[in-house]
């Protein structure tokens, strides 16, 4: 993703290991430098998956600068594209206020 640094773009991460020590072991020791929260100690049946009914690992949810949910667990060459296309609309849509 750093070819979004500095563009209006975010990732942010859902941990959903029960153990709260191990998400940040395993954070520290991967570099995870992008915004992560924690699912809590239900892990997968925590809070989080469970307001956005995820039910498969990993989950990827594609939201535009309106809020707008745009695609659900794309992948690969189809997800590069999309990101792409909307962080495009956004500087776009910045550029015209």
């Amino acid at each position: 993703m750093e070819s979004m640094r500095g563009r209006p773009f975010a990732l942010i991460g859902v941990n959903s290991d029960a153990d709260l020590e191990r998400v940040r072991r395993v954070a520290r020791d991967k570099d995870i430098t992008w915004r992560s929260f924690w699912n809590g100690e239900e892990g997968t049946r925590g809070p989080i998956s469970s307001l956005w009914n995820v039910r498969r690992w990993p989950t990827l949810y594609v939201i535009d600068h309106h809020g707008v949910i745009r695609a659900t667990t794309p992948r690969g060459a189809e997800l590069d594209t999309m990101l792409h296309r909307l962080v495009a609309d956004a500087e776009a849509d910045a550029g015209k206020r």
